[in-house]
């Protein structure tokens, strides 16, 4: 389905921030900050013309009383007003993002909860920014919006401005939020990513306590040879396959190619291409099958292995295995998860922390 341009300028602008590495929410709106007072200048967060969505998925009727709502303070963050406006804002950006459906009653008041939570932490990382005295170049905006102009195909700031209309954004606002954006990044850097950090011990701790999560998704190469029983089932039936897969086990230990045996012998499919069972995961065969292959060496042969298909022969070619180059790999992996989970934790706390010092009145 293809997008109109101001569907997809609202998709680029959202994407911008995720091209920096966007701290805030890519729903959080684009246009500027207002500041609590008794009547709030009605450019602070611009009227997009009467015939035109604010957003996509933004209902029509929403539009039409903008004007009426545009300075409603719903909530005061310390010295900084979000409005209606803002909130209704929000909450087109995520039904556009998710798809979702316009919704009324429970669910909305829900969902409107959920989004002007998240517009007070965006907020309160914006003030903590600036209390810090966070500083953003020009040629770090500059090129930020290099790459929405590349995203729009157009090449110039005017024709930018032409684009944003329909929105009721100006070039303006979405500096303002590139510079924010990149004041968030920078103060995040300082006070979550350059406080989390992974020991070798930690790593090594979580490989000994996850080894075998972590093989799962290791690859195995193997190939067999399958006897197949005489039809009705009875024991007897059973007789000729097990000699016949002795015999070729014998032939195996005196040097007789595994695949060339496997083309004359195997009663299965993949005897046609020596007996290859391809690329494999852990868990793609039977337990029993995988753990009679896996128990071998590279290049080694088993004994004759009953199953209840018949007797097989089995040759590992090779596996991957927490050793060397993959364990190497799994430690990367296992850094990153580590890394994340701390991240995360840290993160959480430094917002708890702005909170618990801020003054928030709610006003909804």
């Amino acid at each position: 389905m293809r997008h109109s341009r101001g569907a997809r300028l609202a998709l680029v602008l959202l994407m911008a921030g995720a091209a920096a590495g966007c701290a805030l929410p890519s729903w959080v709106p684009l246009v500027g900050r207002s500041k609590a007072e008794p009547n709030l200048p009605r450019a602070a967060s611009p009227e997009p013309p009467k015939n035109a969505p604010l957003m996509p998925g933004g209902a029509p009727e929403r539009v039409a009383a903008a004007a009426d709502i545009v300075d409603r303070v719903i909530c005061v963050v310390n010295n900084d007003a979000i409005t209606q406006y803002e909130l209704e804002e929000a909450e087109s950006y995520h039904l556009y993002e998710t798809k979702q459906a316009r919704v009324e009653g429970q669910a909305q008041r829900e969902l409107r909860e959920q989004l002007l939570q998240r517009l007070i932490e965006s907020r309160l990382q914006v003030q903590h920014a600036e209390r810090e005295k966070v500083t953003v170049e020009e040629a770090e905006i500059t090129e930020q919006l290099g790459e929405i102009l590349k995203r729009l195909n157009v090449k110039t700031e005017p024709e930018l401005a032409e684009a944003l209309k329909p929105q009721g954004l100006t070039v303006d606002a979405v500096k303002k939020r590139i510079r924010e954006t990149l004041m968030v990044q920078k103060v995040i850097r300082r006070k979550v990513s350059h406080r989390v950090s992974v020991t070798e011990q930690e790593i090594d701790r979580y490989l000994v306590e996850n080894r075998e999560k972590l093989e799962t998704g290791l690859t195995f190469e193997a190939r067999h040879i399958l006897f197949l029983p005489e039809a009705g089932g009875e024991e007897e039936g059973w007789q000729a396959p097990r000699r016949r897969a002795e015999e070729v086990s014998a032939r195996l230990l005196a040097g007789e190619d595994f695949a060339e045996l496997a083309q004359k012998h195997s009663d299965d499919a993949s005897g046609k291409d020596g007996g290859a069972l391809g690329t494999l995961k852990r868990g793609e065969l039977a337990p029993e099958i995988e753990a009679e292959i896996l128990k071998l060496r590279p290049k080694e042969t088993s004994a004759p292995f009953r199953s209840p298909v018949g007797y097989h022969l089995f040759k590992l070619e090779s596996r991957q295995s927490l050793t060397g180059e993959d364990l190497a790999q799994a430690r990367n992996q296992v850094r990153d998860i580590l890394y994340r989970e701390k991240y995360q934790i840290r993160y959480k706390e430094w917002l708890s922390e702005i909170r618990q010092r801020a003054m928030i009145e709610m006003r909804l």
